[in-house]
């Protein structure tokens, strides 16, 4: 039975990421022809797509808070690439990626054609990516950052890399801190996590082979970041998506 229902999963994510891959060529023709679809209808679609993605996933989705109704720089803390689909359902929004995530077979593809932005660590370039984030937020559109700069097992909170703001403050645009947390049978998922070695392709056979798990996806009270210092916005986010995951005795571990 369980082998059963491994094989329907993976037949019913093959289908989507089949329409994702469609979608996708059929926006690289329209580029080659100069139709190019506006951002907003680009954003419209990888929702559209991102929310059957996170249908096809083991996963029992429990939001609580309110969505806001305006432009946000959404900010969450971050576990495994499946943070995506189910934070990208939520509202279209833009996204900023590691660059190694443009090299993952057929997603990284289908993530730069839906006009993620992609950033070197260490690259030594936030100028350039504050002012492309700027230019995503001056257009009135959301959009997705995961400040801790990778990924964790969710026992601790990672530092945030305080330079992502600034695109933010510059542009008056209030935070939406979200606080995203795997459970299994009440208890941490330890399959969730997608952090050090592990490859693409081994961790989605080992969630689709899993019982459904619950992730619980808290949107918390909007930040104001106009006026603000960069330092000290993102100690309010940390503070913020800290408690909401761990109480008061949060565990904080340094970036790397």
């Amino acid at each position: 039975m369980k082998r059963l229902r491994f094989y329907l999963r993976i037949i019913r994510l093959g289908a989507v990421i089949a329409v994702g891959l469609l979608f996708a060529s059929a926006l690289k023709l329209q580029a080659l022809l100069r139709l190019r679809p506006s951002p907003a209808s680009r954003q419209r679609l990888c929702r559209w797509f991102l929310a059957r993605l996170a249908a096809a996933l083991p996963y029992e989705v429990r939001l609580t808070g309110n969505r806001p109704d305006q432009p946000m720089l959404w900010l969450a803390n971050h576990l495994s690439w499946t943070d995506i689909p189910l934070l990208g359902m939520l509202r279209p929004m833009g996204f900023l990626a590691k660059s190694e995530v443009r090299k993952w077979p057929l997603l990284g593809w289908l993530a730069a054609e839906a006009g993620t932005q992609f950033i070197r660590r260490g690259g030594g370039d936030s100028g350039a990516l504050t002012q492309q984030l700027v230019a995503e937020l001056q257009q009135g559109r959301d959009l997705l950052i995961f400040p801790e700069g990778t990924t964790t097992n969710g026992a601790a909170l990672r530092t945030f890399h305080s330079r992502l703001l600034a695109c933010a403050i510059e542009t008056g645009t209030p935070i939406q801190p979200v606080a995203i947390r795997y459970l299994r049978d009440g208890q941490a998922d330890p399959i969730a996590p997608f952090i050090g070695d592990d490859d693409l392709l081994s961790h989605l056979f080992r969630l689709l082979a899993t019982d459904v798990a619950v992730v619980e996806i808290q949107l918390l009270q909007p930040i104001e970041s106009r006026g603000m210092e960069r330092n000290r916005l993102a100690r309010l986010c940390h503070s913020a998506i800290a408690e909401a995951l761990y109480g008061s005795a949060a565990p904080t571990c340094a970036a790397a």
